[in-house]
C-alpha cells in the first residue's frame, strides 16, 4: 500500500444515516452511493447504509449499479437519470428502478421481456425548475398515462429535484415545491396516484420538512458533510473520510531558496521541507498550496509551500522536528485539530462535494479495521 491512502469511518456514516432517518421519519431514506460513494467506496458505504436504515440506494450511471449487483446487494436501487436506450435492458437486468421522462424510454422499458413476472418500476422525474432534466410539468400526465397502458411497465414514483434547498430562504424552494404538488393534482385528476412521491435531497430534507413526502434522497450529509455552509451545524453530522500520507523526505533549505516548479515560492529564512508523495493525480488541487493550503503532522499546522506536482507536495515545517514516515493529515483530525473538506472547499471557491468526490482511484480506500 502506497504512502497515501482515504481511511473511512464506517461507523460515522451509519450515524449520519441514522440521524437523517430520525429526521425525516417516517419517509424511507434513499442513500445516494454514485460517484463511487462520493469518493469513499460505494460497496462499502452502502451496506453501511443500508444496515443504519436507509431502504433505497441511488446511482447515476447503470454500471455503478451493476458495481453493486455483483457485489451482493439487493436492495432497490434508482437511476437518477434516464439510460441511453441501448443500456435499458441491462438496468431493466439488473433491476434498476429507472428514472425516466421521455416517451421513447418508457417505450424501451415496456418492450423488454414480456414473460417477466413482475413490471419495470418507473420513476417519472418531473422538471420543476431546475432545468437539468425531467418532463415539462404540462407532459406528465401524458407520460404517466403511456405508463399505465403498457403491461410492461409500471409507475412506482413521481419525483423532482431542488436546486437551491442549500440556500435558506431562497423562495425558489417553495416555487419548485408548489410546482411539484400541482403535477400530483393534476395526476390525481386524471385517476393515477404515483404509490411514491420523493423531493427532499439532503438539504431539503434538513430545511424544509414539507418536502419529505414518502421518500428522502440522502447524499452528501450521509457523509458527514453539510449541504452548504449555512447548513453547518443543522444536523449533528460526522465526517467519514480523512485523507493522509506519509512524510517521504526531510530536507533543510537555506534562506533565499526556491522550491517546486516554477520556483514560485523563497523561503525566507532557513526551513525543514517535508516531501509528501501525495499529488494532483490524487485529487489535490494543484493550486491549494497557493491560497493557503495546510496539512497537519504531529498535531501542528504547517503551509503547503510550492506547487502541488503531480505526486508529491512540500511543506514548510520551520525548525520544527519532523522525521520520515510521520503521518500527515491533508483531511481529517490529528490531535486537537482538524482539517476538513469544507475549509479545503472554502480555499478553493467550489464545494465540499467537488473535493470528497475528487480524491483519485489512485488513492487506496481502506474501512476502520482495514486500514
Amino acid at each position: 500500500m502506497r504512502a497515501a491512502r482515504v481511511e473511512v469511518d464506517l461507523d460515522a456514516v451509519r450515524h449520519n444515516v441514522r440521524t437523517v432517518a430520525a429526521t425525516v421519519a417516517p419517509a424511507a431514506v434513499c442513500f445516494v452511493v454514485k460517484a463511487d460513494g462520493y469518493g469513499h467506496g460505494s460497496i462499502a458505504v452502502a451496506r453501511a447504509g443500508l444496515e443504519a436504515g436507509a431502504s433505497w440506494l441511488a446511482v447515476a450511471l447503470v454500471e455503478e449499479a451493476a458495481v453493486l449487483r455483483e457485489a451482493g446487494i439487493s436492495s432497490p436501487i434508482l437511476l437518477l437519470s434516464e439510460p441511453k436506450l441501448e443500456d435499458v435492458g441491462l438496468a431493466v437486468h439488473h433491476g434498476l428502478r429507472l428514472s425516466v421522462y421521455r416517451h421513447e424510454t418508457i417505450e424501451a422499458a415496456a418492450d423488454m421481456d414480456t414473460s417477466r413476472s413482475a413490471p419495470v418500476p418507473l420513476h417519472l422525474k418531473v422538471n420543476t425548475g431546475m432545468n437539468r432534466i425531467g418532463a415539462a410539468p404540462e407532459d406528465v400526465v401524458g407520460l404517466a398515462q403511456a405508463i399505465a397502458r403498457r403491461p410492461g411497465v409500471k409507475l412506482e414514483a413521481l419525483w423532482t429535484h431542488c436546486a437551491v434547498a442549500d440556500e435558506p430562504g431562497n423562495e425558489f424552494t417553495q416555487v419548485q415545491l408548489g410546482r411539484f404538488d400541482a403535477v400530483v393534482s393534476r395526476l390525481e385528476r386524471a385517476g393515477i396516484q404515483p404509490p411514491i412521491l420523493h423531493v427532499a435531497n439532503s438539504a431539503a430534507a434538513i430545511d424544509h420538512p414539507s418536502s419529505h413526502h414518502d421518500m428522502v434522497r440522502v447524499g452528501i450529509a450521509a457523509y458527514g458533510i453539510a449541504p452548504s455552509p449555512a447548513l453547518q451545524g443543522r444536523l449533528p453530522l460526522r465526517p467519514a473520510m480523512s485523507l493522509l500520507a506519509e512524510v517521504s523526505l526531510v530536507k533543510r533549505v537555506a534562506a533565499g531558496e526556491s522550491i517546486s516548479y516554477g520556483l514560485t515560492h523563497r523561503f525566507e529564512r532557513p526551513a525543514t521541507v517535508a516531501t509528501v508523495p501525495i499529488g494532483y493525480a490524487d485529487g489535490v488541487a494543484r493550486n491549494l498550496s497557493r491560497v493557503g493550503g495546510e496539512v497537519l503532522i504531529r498535531g501542528r499546522r504547517y503551509p503547503i509551500v510550492g506547487r502541488i506536482t503531480m505526486d508529491q507536495l512540500m511543506v514548510d515545517c520551520g525548525d520544527e522536528v519532523v522525521d520520515p514516515g510521520d503521518e500527515v493529515v491533508l483531511i481529517g483530525e490529528q490531535g486537537s485539530d482538524q482539517i476538513t473538506a469544507d475549509e479545503w472547499a472554502a480555499r478553493l471557491d467550489t464545494i465540499a462535494y467537488e473535493i470528497v468526490c475528487g480524491i483519485g482511484p489512485r488513492v487506496p480506500r481502506c474501512y476502520q479495521d482495514r486500514c
